[in-house]
Formats: structure tokens, sequence, C-alpha cells
């Protein structure tokens, strides 16, 4: 560990080196995305919506997200970038039942897919290290 100045002048932390550009990108889509989670997703009017515990779970799993992707930008940590990818993983899990369980509203199996292509994404591009 080396011993250099923190940005905020804390001696002895250690210095992270900064986030690639395409790490800043799948952390900005992995917090925007997360917000859209925050709100309970329900079902098409008239429609019945997904379980209460798929609800639930999008809605704290948008929250932790929301806060890991900030804290992913603010310290560089690698931490919050395994956090988001993560929570990113657990939702894309969360909505397969959306593809095999019969009598499921069009609008939120199609929204099930979009979901599982921003998961891949932002996991490829939060992994993504530093061109050389």
């Amino acid at each position: 560990m080396s011993t250099t100045t923190h940005p905020h002048g804390v001696a002895g932390a250690s210095a992270r080196p900064a986030l690639s550009r395409a790490q800043k990108i799948g952390v900005v889509i992995a917090g925007l995305y997360s917000l859209t989670n925050v709100p309970p997703m329900t079902g098409p009017e008239g429609e019945v919506g997904p379980p209460l515990a798929i609800v639930v779970l999008g809605s704290v799993t948008g929250v932790l997200g929301v806060v890991a992707a900030v804290l992913a930008w603010r310290t560089r940590a690698p931490l919050w970038r395994r956090l988001i990818a993560g929570l990113m993983i657990l939702n894309a899990v969360a909505a397969l039942p959306a593809f095999f369980v019969p009598g499921v509203p069009l609008v939120l199996v199609v929204l099930a897919g979009i979901g599982e292509v921003i998961a891949l994404v932002v996991v490829v591009l939060l992994f993504t290290g530093p061109r050389r």
C-alpha cells in the first residue's frame, strides 16, 4: 500500500487509480437504471403485476444501486463496482421468470428483456480495465 496524500489532504491513504471511461459509463448507466427501479413496478392497468417479493426486491436493489453508484463514482473503490454488478445480476435473475411463466403481460416481458441487456452491458463495462 502506498502512502500518498489523499485528494482531501489525508496523509497515509492509498491513492486509487481513476475510473476508466468504460467504468464511468457503466457506473452512470447502473445509477440511472437503479433510479428507475426505486419506485415499485406494477403491471399494466387491469393486469396482474409481478409478485410482491419481486417488487420489494427491485425497490431495495434500486436504492442500494443508486447509493453504490454514487460511492463508486466518488471513492473509485472497486468494492462499490462489485456491489453494483452483484445488484444488477440479482435484478436480472429475479426478472427471468417473466420469460417462462405463462400469462405475463407482454409489456413486462419486454421490460425484463431490456433489463437483462442493460445488466449485461453494465457488468461488462464495470470490469473493463484501462486500455494499454
